[in-house]
């Protein structure tokens, strides 16, 4: 009795102190499949976002950057974050404390640079559609760089309040070795109620709706005076068709983000303990990692463009990078 005592447990030589072996239920097993369904296709299309605007010179503008800061933060989710909560559900952590507080820092990172960049993605928005005199001005690459960085450190400043615990107090957040849990403090999880989820999602809905009134009257106004319009002000209406066409597909790109994202929050906060429930909510935030560069192979013709180059492997030859890709 004693050896199949010990057969169940992670670590049969610490028979008082170690974790036992992890049962699956059914719940955890439709988790750990979609996990497993969703991570070869998040690293792999994020993968080709990072390659397009990086590589292709044409692709380098405000816009883009934070796409691909974006895909950046989606990249790390499926390369590094979904394989971690694979060996969580399927497996004792054989990592050791070092590694588990690390899973939880890149988890945490990779979560709140997502709200960031979704954050400057609507402040884009917003000045591209409601000032667009002064766009080219405001933001430009220099400083959209600089919020880029900012966003980032800013990011990684914040969530080392998550993992400072497990540094400075190993022993306190785990009941047995050979597990590794993310456990949040009561004011910790209040912070970040506040910042991540009540101010992120407000200026971000704030700001489209704006975008959203501002837009639609641009539209109807170009509808109703297209006729009017002379040659010499054809490039300036092709200019706002396309940003107008911009808002548009990154409107979806942020109500995806949302319907991703906030029910896992609202229901958290509602008290909800349900398993069956929380794993539903954890693989739909996980899909938005996923989603997002099929959203710009829906609705940019460039980043159709680019794959073709990437997988056709013309991006190797001489002269790739000025490619007219848009």
């Amino acid at each position: 009795m004693e050896v199949s005592d010990r057969s169940d447990l992670c670590f049969p030589e610490l028979l008082n102190t170690s974790c036992r072996k992890p049962t699956l239920s059914h719940s955890d097993v439709v988790f750990l499949h979609f996990l497993m369904f969703i991570s070869v296709p998040t690293v792999a299309l994020n993968l080709l976002v990072i390659i397009s605007v990086s590589h292709f010179r044409r692709l380098h503008t405000p816009t883009n950057l934070l796409l691909l800061s974006l895909a950046v933060s989606d990249f790390t989710v499926g390369l590094m974050v979904l394989p971690s909560e694979i060996i969580k559900t399927t497996a004792c952590w054989f990592l050791g404390d070092i590694m588990c507080s690390f899973s939880k820092y890149v988890n945490t990172v990779a979560a709140g640079s997502s709200v960031g960049n979704m954050v400057l993605i609507s402040v884009d928005r917003y000045v591209a559609i409601c000032d667009p005199l002064h766009y080219p001005s405001r933001l430009t690459l220099t400083r959209v760089k600089m919020c880029i960085s900012l966003c980032w450190l800013c990011v990684a400043f914040y969530c080392s309040i998550y993992v400072k615990d497990d540094l400075l107090q190993k022993d306190t957040h785990t009941s047995c070795y050979g597990e590794c849990v993310i456990v949040i403090d009561y004011i910790t999880g209040i912070v970040d109620f506040v910042l991540v989820f009540v101010a992120s999602i407000t200026i971000i809905i704030v700001l489209y709706m704006r975008v959203f009134v501002v837009a639609v009257s641009q539209a109807r106004a170009m509808r109703s005076h297209i006729t009017a319009i002379s040659l010499q002000h054809s490039g300036t209406l092709t200019s706002r068709k396309s940003e107008l066409k911009a808002a548009r597909t990154l409107g979806v790109l942020v109500l995806v983000f949302l319907t991703c994202f906030c029910p896992y929050y609202c229901v958290a906060l509602s008290g909800e303990n349900s398993n069956t429930t929380m794993v539903f909510l954890l693989c739909l935030g996980f899909s938005n990692s996923c989603l997002n560069p099929l959203i710009y192979a829906l609705f940019y013709p460039w980043f159709r463009k680019s794959v073709k180059l990437i997988v056709t492997l013309q991006i190797l030859q001489p002269g790739s990078r000025e490619a007219n890709v848009l």
